[in-house]
């Protein structure tokens, strides 16, 4: 049998929904303080459906600013508590200093921000919890520095033969995901020393993570325990695809500025869209993928990943929630709200 035949998921249509059981996963963007906007939306569809996400979701994945949020949700802590950490909590974590010298800090000195506040902010919510506390799946993909190749924190689960990480605090797991090259510190993680920074380097939209663990482990043929995916991906905040033209071609590090980071979420962001919407077709499994909102030139350049102003915060705020408002009438999003998850852990 060859790997398309043992991947093969039967179309929705072809299996009486009674007895067919399926498995549910939810991905969540990264994208520094854009996080609010999928936090908006979250929060919404949790009011709207009546429900807790940890209840309807079978795995729940995140990376950087999403990781937090997945965490968050994978405890049962309600949606609009993660959002009140960005609009109360934001400025304290990227404070607003003077742009031209924390610019020549972030590319010649250090990292443009500590994380003192992040983690002060991470403790009042996950607290001492550990993954063995999740509701449901995770997977929380970080880069390992020390042996250079990325590493996803996920629930040990039986399946996977799995026990590496239950043991590991939810606040280290949420450091080692967001520490943005240039923008917050690498993090250096208790358990077992190991160095990590952002899982954004490789996968700031995690859906592909997500549909992969879930094919390898959950989902297909008779040895599994599921025979129907579902997967909603959220978007953070997107610049528009291209931009002006560079009249200057050999751009050095200060010319990039915040486009060096950016440029690598946004080829990722495209290439992850364009593998998950093929997968979806090959193997019949339902993607839905909510996606920014359009931002005008002038909203480009107030939200960024770092910008914490007020005039920032209440832009995110509001695109997040008309973005809401817009996608909970969706009947392909009302689907995944019609009944629980059916992996249990506990």
């Amino acid at each position: 049998m060859d790997d398309n035949q043992s991947l093969k998921i039967p179309n929705s249509s072809s299996i009486s929904e009674k007895n067919t059981k399926v498995f549910k996963v939810l991905s969540i963007d990264g994208g520094g303080i854009k996080g609010l906007y999928s936090a908006r939306i979250l929060e919404h569809f949790e009011e709207h459906f009546n429900c807790c996400l940890s209840d309807y979701f079978d795995l729940i994945c995140g990376t950087s600013t999403g990781g937090l949020i997945a965490l968050g949700v994978s405890l049962g802590i309600p949606v609009s508590t993660i959002s009140n950490l960005y609009c109360e909590r934001g400025q304290r974590i990227f404070p607003q200093k003077n742009t031209l010298l924390s610019s020549l800090k972030q590319f010649f000195l250090q990292s443009k921000y500590d994380n003192k506040e992040l983690t002060k902010a991470l403790q009042e919510i996950f607290g001492d919890n550990t993954i063995s506390n999740s509701k449901c799946l995770l997977c929380i993909p970080s880069f390992s520095l020390t042996d250079g190749r990325p590493y996803i924190f996920k629930y040990d689960h039986s399946e996977g033969q799995l026990k590496r990480d239950n043991r590991r605090r939810y606040i280290d797991i949420a450091l080692a995901t967001s520490a943005a090259p240039t923008y917050l510190p690498i993090v250096t993680d208790p358990t077992d020393h190991t160095q990590f920074t952002d899982g954004g380097v490789y996968a700031n939209n995690p859906t592909f993570v997500g549909i992969m663990e879930a094919l390898k482990y959950f989902v297909g043929d008779k040895d599994k325990q599921f025979k129907k995916l579902m997967v909603m991906s959220v978007s953070s905040l997107e610049d528009n695809p291209g931009r002006r033209f560079i009249p200057k071609h050999r751009r050095s590090i200060i010319d990039w500025k915040e486009d060096l980071i950016s440029i690598f979420f946004e080829g990722q962001a495209s290439q992850t869209k364009y593998f998950a919407e093929t997968l979806a077709q090959l193997y019949g499994f339902n993607y839905v993928r909510i996606p920014s909102a359009s931002l005008s030139s002038k909203q480009e350049s107030v939200i960024t990943m770092d910008n914490s102003s007020i005039e920032s915060i209440q832009l995110i705020s509001k695109m997040g929630n008309d973005q809401a408002l817009l996608w909970e009438k969706k009947p392909e999003v009302a689907e995944f709200f019609q009944y629980c998850k059916q992996y249990i852990i506990r």
